[in-house]
C-alpha cells in the first residue's frame, strides 16, 4: 500500500527548475488531503470539496469493516462533500493529522500515502468518542496549478473508543 521509494525527488539535485516544479507539485499534492481533513475539522464544505475532482471517489470501508460497519463507496464530489459534512454537521467534532507522507508522481497523476489520525468526539457528549489511525492511500490528479483527489481508499491501523456511535447516522 505505500509508497516506498528511497528518494523523495526524481528530479536531479542540479536541474534547478525540475526541482521547483516537482517541490511545487509535491506541495499541492499534500496541501489536497490537508484540505480533505481541515475542511471537515472546520465544517467547510468550500474547503472540504476543493480538495476532491469532480468524479473522485471516497472508500471508507476497509477502515469501517474493523467495527463491522460496511458503507458504500461514495463516488461524485456533491456525494462526498454532503454525506461526510452531513453526518457530522451539529453531532460530531473532529481534529485530523497528518504524517508520514509519501508521494509518487507520473505525468498529471500521483499516489500518496500517510498515516492520518483522526479524532471523532461527540458535540454534546465528548466522553463518547473514536480516535482512528488510519493508513491512507490516495491517487490525484492534476487540476490546473493545483492537485485534487481522485480516489481515497481509507483503511484503519488501530481505533480506540467507540465508532459505531460516531459512524450511526
Amino acid at each position: 500500500m505505500y509508497v516506498t521509494d528511497g528518494h523523495a525527488l526524481s528530479a536531479p539535485a542540479g536541474a534547478t527548475e525540475s526541482v521547483v516544479a516537482e517541490l511545487r507539485d509535491r506541495a499541492e499534492i499534500l496541501d489536497a488531503l490537508h484540505r480533505f481533513g481541515l475542511g471537515q475539522d472546520l465544517k467547510d464544505p468550500r474547503l472540504f470539496a476543493s480538495s476532491f475532482a469532480a468524479d473522485a471517489e471516497l472508500d471508507f470501508g476497509p477502515a469501517a469493516a474493523k467495527w463491522g460497519a460496511r458503507p458504500p463507496v461514495m463516488v461524485g464530489r456533491d456525494m462526498i462533500v454532503t454525506t461526510i459534512l452531513g453526518l457530522f454537521a451539529g453531532r460530531v467534532d473532529t481534529t485530523h493529522q497528518v504524517t508520514n507522507p509519501r508521494i509518487a508522481r507520473d505525468g498529471d497523476a500521483a499516489r500518496l500515502t500517510a498515516l492520518v489520525e483522526a479524532q471523532h468526539l461527540l458535540t454534546a457528549d465528548h466522553g463518547t468518542f473514536a480516535l482512528l489511525k488510519n493508513p491512507y492511500d490516495v491517487d490525484l490528479v492534476r487540476d490546473g496549478d493545483r492537485w485534487v483527489i481522485r480516489r481515497l481508499r481509507i483503511d484503519n491501523a488501530w481505533y480506540t473508543g467507540d465508532p459505531a456511535a460516531i459512524f450511526a447516522a
